[in-house]
């Protein structure tokens, strides 16, 4: 029990230092990406929309990129940001003592993902909220761009990739409904979740991110997965038990012998949710935890220009 203790304690060594290296890591390779030239600037600057004034357009940033920014002012309304984090039993899988960003499971790249999107809009001077949901609403915070929320909300986030919710299941769609209710002003919304729930509860959760939809709010559903083992099922061909870690069920039997129907059954799954999400308009991303983040802040990057 101690040794257990221990291990939850380790989590990230420094969260706001690693998010850090993601997004400049991110913004480094931005000159190999349809963002070319933006990244310079993209804290201080927004794209031109045809139809607005040309009275700030910065046509030095032009002569190097040939695309044309705006430059932004304090006083400009800014973006509204809402991170919706799934801290159910699943996300925790598999179990680790501690993250890096090579490292990482489905709740800590949930939370350094989060962590990373918080950077990039503190450098936009953006506001963000934070909801985390397990059996229950376990964290709310509205949007604000100060930097003792940002701190706040980074303090949370840790907090969440160390807990160790044991045999916590979900219904992602109630708190949905929640956060739909509570956000007022219209804003862009990430899910991460595993989307591992009842099968009866699927129309529910769409219902619930339709309501948000309703609301005029931008959704995009980051569905995180271990692919080698979720979806692949990637396991040597040895006796082993699997346990159901949000019921405690088992079963005992050998990965090959299911490999196959398995991997067909949840490849299924999968495509019947990106079908259902590109029906009501819900951007749907897919966060495999062995990759980087370059898909996580590229889908930002667009999203919020839509957005703008």
């Amino acid at each position: 029990m101690l040794q257990n203790e221990l291990n939850k304690a380790k989590g990230f060594k420094n969260l706001e230092l690693l998010a850090k290296q993601v997004v400049e890591g991110f913004i480094a390779g931005m000159h190999k990406s349809p963002f070319h030239g933006f990244s310079a600037e993209f804290a201080e600057h927004k794209i031109y929309n045809q139809g607005e004034s040309t009275r700030h357009i910065d046509w030095k940033l032009f002569a190097k990129t040939e695309k044309l920014y705006t430059k932004r002012y304090d006083d400009e309304t800014n973006l509204r940001c809402h991170l919706i984090i799934d801290n159910s039993s699943s996300m925790h899988y598999p179990k680790m003592p501690s993250f890096s960003i090579e490292r990482l499971n489905k709740i800590g790249f949930s939370v350094l993902a989060s962590a990373a999107l918080m950077q990039i809009l503190k450098k936009q001077r953006d506001a963000v909220g934070l909801t985390v949901y397990s059996d229950a609403y376990d964290f709310y915070a509205p949007e604000k761009g100060s930097e003792r929320h940002h701190q706040m909300l980074l303090n949370t986030l840790d907090e969440v990739a160390v807990s160790n919710p044991v045999n916590k299941q979900t219904e992602t769609y109630k708190y949905l409904h929640e956060v739909a209710e509570k956000i007022h002003k219209r804003s862009l919304i990430f899910l991460f979740t595993d989307m591992f729930q009842a099968s009866e509860d699927d129309e529910k959760l769409f219902e619930a991110l339709r309501h948000l939809k309703y609301n005029k709010h931008e959704v995009i559903l980051f569905h995180v997965m271990d692919k080698k083992k979720e979806l692949d099922f990637d396991f040597d061909n040895t006796p082993k038990r699997f346990i159901d870690v949000e019921t405690g069920e088992s079963i005992n039997l050998y990965a090959d012998s299911v490999k196959e129907n398995y991997s067909a059954t949840v490849e299924n799954y999968f495509n019947n949710l990106r079908l259902k999400c590109a029906q009501y308009k819900i951007k749907y991303v897919e966060a495999d935890v062995n990759k980087d983040f370059n898909q996580i802040l590229t889908t930002y990057l667009v999203e919020r220009q839509k957005f703008a």
